[in-house]
């Protein structure tokens, strides 16, 4: 279902999480699950702190993107940090989506932190089982 053609990622994916929050020229990646469940492919994007209204949902052509940003907390003069280790900033995945897709009725919801984005399955693409008929033709005897 999902097509992946980007062997560097998980050397990118490293490289954010070390080097710090993403920026929207450069933003870091989210992790996510990905299954099918019945007739529709499910993937799950963990964005815990973050605004529904900061997440961006876009496909075009096969690509499905998702953009979202967590801001910091409002802070004043008299607030001074003992730990941060929550990430800040940009964060977008991007995946292929094969043809078996149906890219015109995709649903997304967010709950708990958790985005989630149910794609349909084509008619064309779902398993059928196909009927073995008689052989209509005899047997010529010589």
């Amino acid at each position: 279902m999902l097509m992946r053609t980007d062997p560097f990622r998980d050397f990118d994916r490293l490289a954010q999480q070390v080097f710090g929050a993403g920026t929207w020229s450069k933003p870091a990646a989210m992790p996510m699950d990905a299954y099918r469940a019945g007739d529709e492919f499910v993937v799950c994007f963990d964005l815990p702190g973050v605004d529904p209204a900061a997440v961006e949902l876009d496909v075009e052509r096969n690509v499905l993107t998702v953009k979202a940003e967590r801001r910091p907390l409002p802070t004043g003069d008299d607030v001074r940090m003992h730990v941060s280790e929550r990430r800040l900033g940009v964060f977008s995945r991007q995946l292929f989506l094969g043809d078996t897709l149906d890219t015109e009725h995709i649903t997304a919801s967010y709950d708990a932190g958790v985005l989630t984005v149910r794609i349909p399955i084509v008619e064309k693409a779902k398993p059928r089982r196909i009927e073995i008929g008689a052989d209509d033709r005899k047997e010529l005897k010589a």
